[in-house]
């Protein structure tokens, strides 16, 4: 089997959870990274092979890399996925893909020239997986509503090291765009496509440090079920992300690999659902499935098969993130 050719922009933390996944893979040979700091690349090629650039541009002046992967500041994922899908190069980046409508516009015209994949990995999560199926199957009946928590922790060098985050023109925003960007994702992914919303933000822990938000709340309106959904980055430790559907016939909650269902009888269900294989280096946090999603992507570049998170698969997610902002910015 010929080998795909692959390539990582963005040497940073999550770029060594990609490289691990892809250095696996028997069917794909990682060609090359880019990263401003050269050195970076340098020892990311050094340790998984293939070559190193100071740029995108200096890199695909040099290699042709089939696919590559977007592992750089959040504002320079869509134009570089425009500058990838003009030489016909598969896409496939971290979130968000995008900062504003603007570049959401410009984002979504690159669905019909390749394949687009954005990493929301959790919904490849056994616990995530479970409980659609569960709902899917009709046992709990209707959802009613829903609440969704995430209760993290960062201090100000997350922000003031990186060069980038914390500030709106290179963040896009604060904890709801990068931290619980997931979470939301989720909440669509059992409820559907949102019909409404209202919401609040507010920087608590860090005013004058950043300019983005740390603390955000939501009160989402699913055409029916309502959910709440409140997510901050000022509390003292990383805690489990809590997911809870209320449903006719009994309640569903998740906080990350354990889900306990509570059904109207009385009784009470408790399964754990790890990932089998935790990624390297990866945060318990950022979920462990980066490895089921990526091969997922590949088995449909491969196969020309859909990817259940291509552009119109994440379409109702980053509309909704959006349209939170805009009604919490006033």
């Amino acid at each position: 089997m010929e080998k795909i050719k692959s390539a990582v922009i963005g040497c940073g933390g999550i770029a060594q959870v990609h490289a691990q996944v892809l250095d696996a893979m028997e069917d794909v040979e990682i060609a090359a990274f880019a990263d401003i700091l050269p050195q970076r690349a340098q020892r990311m090629a050094e340790k998984y092979g293939g070559r190193a650039y100071e740029s995108l541009e200096a890199l695909l002046g040099a290699e042709s890399p089939q696919v590559v992967h977007l592992c750089t500041p959040h504002y320079l994922h869509t134009p570089m996925a425009k500058l990838c899908a003009g030489r016909g190069i598969h896409v496939f980046t971290e979130k968000p893909p995008v900062i504003s409508w603007d570049q959401w516009e410009e984002f979504k015209a690159l669905k019909d020239q390749v394949r687009v994949g954005v990493c929301f990995q959790n919904r490849y999560n056994p616990s995530v997986k479970f409980l659609r199926q569960l709902l899917d199957g009709g046992k709990p009946g209707k959802v009613l509503g829903a609440r969704a928590f995430v209760t993290w922790h960062r201090e100000a060098p997350y922000y003031t090291e990186s060069g980038w985050r914390g500030s709106l023109g290179t963040e896009g925003g604060g904890v709801l765009i990068n931290q619980s960007i997931h979470t939301l994702d989720l909440l669509v992914q059992f409820l559907g496509k949102a019909a409404e919303v209202k919401a609040s933000m507010g920087n608590h822990h860090l005013a004058g440090t950043i300019e983005v938000e740390d603390t955000l709340e939501a009160y989402i309106d699913f055409g029916g079920p309502k959910a709440l959904f409140y997510a901050s980055t000022a509390y003292c430790t990383d805690s489990p992300v809590l997911v809870e559907l209320a449903c006719e016939n009994g309640t569903l909650r998740m906080e990350e690999e354990e889900v306990i269902l509570f059904w109207r009888d009385g009784s009470v269900e408790r399964r754990s659902l790890p990932v089998d294989g935790p990624v390297e280096g990866g945060k318990s946090y950022w979920g462990h499935s980066h490895r089921l999603c990526i091969r997922d992507f590949y088995r449909c570049v491969r196969e020309g098969a859909a990817f259940p998170n291509d552009i119109p698969g994440v379409e109702d997610t980053i509309g909704l993130m959006l349209q939170i902002y805009d009604r919490a910015r006033g």
